[in-house]
């Protein structure tokens, strides 16, 4: 497994982050049932930074707390059946780990939204990776039953870790 992690601001955080980001990673590609060695890239950024990556890829001209650029294409939320043919497109020809994508998380926000939330920054660092890991393995939230799904499985990811809200 490869997870890069890029820092393009000062970090504040008073723990592991980089360990908690791949704890969270790894717990869930497991709980996805992902059958592949996995790449995942982490780009830690500010809300300027987030602020214009979302300008130019989303059309939304404000920060945002995580964004999600997925590199596999899915039928069906976390159906990995179809990767293997279309193997020059979704796995990388060095290690053979399938691609992904890139999480783009803003420090700013994880900060901001933990003292909002009553939480840890630990915790709301948790919640956006399992939030946007779920994003590169096909779910998303548009619909409200999409929403309620995919709540409920960052939640069970976090249960699995011993990240509680109430931290």
């Amino acid at each position: 497994m490869t997870f890069e992690i890029e820092k393009e601001v000062e970090i504040p955080f008073d723990f592991d982050y980089e360990q908690l980001i791949c704890d969270v990673i790894l717990k869930a590609l497991d709980y996805e049932k992902c059958p592949y060695e996995a790449e995942v890239n982490v780009i830690l950024t500010g809300n300027e930074e987030i602020h214009q990556i979302n300008r130019e890829h989303r059309q939304i001209d404000r920060p945002t707390d995580v964004l999600s650029f997925p590199m596999v294409d899915y039928d069906m939320p976390a159906d990995f059946s179809h990767v293997e043919e279309l193997e020059q497109v979704y796995f990388n020809p060095e290690t053979g780990e399938l691609m992904l994508g890139d999480i783009i998380i803003s420090v700013d926000k994880v900060l901001e939204q933990a003292e909002c939330y009553g939480h840890s920054n630990e915790r709301e660092l948790a919640f956006l990776v399992a939030h946007s890991m779920l994003h590169l393995m096909g779910y998303d939230h548009m619909e409200e039953e999409e929403r309620i799904e995919m709540e409920r499985r960052q939640e069970e990811i976090l249960e699995q870790l011993g990240i509680r809200r109430t931290k």
